[in-house]
């Protein structure tokens, strides 16, 4: 008898880490079905006006996750052509166990006690590309987006990140070639955008799309009908 309170804690932990285990599988599993059923290619061709895209924007530690930097909010807002789908977005902020660098706190207003609750970034991610499905992802600068999914995708599933990434540098390097432009709020201020919820995930996202749409106007009322005109005109650059 002295022995059943051991027993009982070994079965209770098997019950937790089992579980942890086939969530991962699941998890694994669902991302690996979903990279296999993307065709990238075929979106290329779609008209402007009927192409669906996922704008998003993630905030993070730093720089480089190879090096440990980590994602910490991701936001992400539809577009159905150059609609805006105000009601159909995605937010969630994900657990982070270190102490948040001083600088990121005051830059973007997130919390250490923000973070220790929130779930883990498996759980966001999967969340986020259920959210996502095959859509296109759209992102201001997509280089900083791209290297901590592709990161985090590797790390946690075993799989590589595949979705189709539009940079919205396609669209200003054609639309706007002479505007020596960089940061998102500055392309906001220039193209008449109020700049809003700045370094916010959600807040970025939704500037990002504002853009995007005024973007994809351009470019139709210039002759362009889908991304593969926009792509083999920026090859000829």
């Amino acid at each position: 008898m002295a022995f059943e309170p051991i027993n009982q804690f070994m079965r209770g932990l098997q019950g937790i880490f089992g579980g942890a285990q086939t969530q991962n599988a699941q998890h694994i599993a669902y991302m690996r079905q979903l990279q296999r059923e993307l065709n990238s290619e075929n979106k290329l061709k779609i008209p402007l006006e009927q192409l669906n895209v996922v704008v998003f924007d993630i905030e993070t530690t730093g720089f480089n996750p190879e090096h440990g930097d980590a994602i910490i909010s991701i936001g992400a807002i539809r577009v159905c052509g150059n609609k805006i789908q105000e009601e159909d977005v995605f937010y969630s902020l994900v657990q982070y166990e270190k102490t948040l660098p001083p600088k990121i706190v005051e830059l973007t207003g997130i919390s250490d006690e923000d973070l220790q609750f929130a779930p883990p970034l498996s759980e966001t991610l999967i969340k986020f590309f259920k959210y996502v499905k095959d859509d296109t992802l759209v992102a201001h600068h997509a280089s900083h987006e791209k290297s901590f999914i592709q990161d985090a995708s590797w790390k946690l599933f075993r799989t590589n990140f595949k979705h189709r990434v539009v940079d919205t540098s396609f669209l200003y390097r054609v639309a706007e070639p002479n505007a020596k432009l960089v940061r998102l709020e500055d392309f906001c201020e220039y193209n008449n955008i109020p700049v809003l919820d700045r370094h916010h995930a959600l807040g970025d996202a939704k500037l990002t799309a504002q853009l995007w749409c005024h973007y994809i106007e351009k470019l139709q009322k210039s002759g362009y009908k889908n991304l593969k005109d926009v792509y083999e005109h920026v090859a000829r650059l």
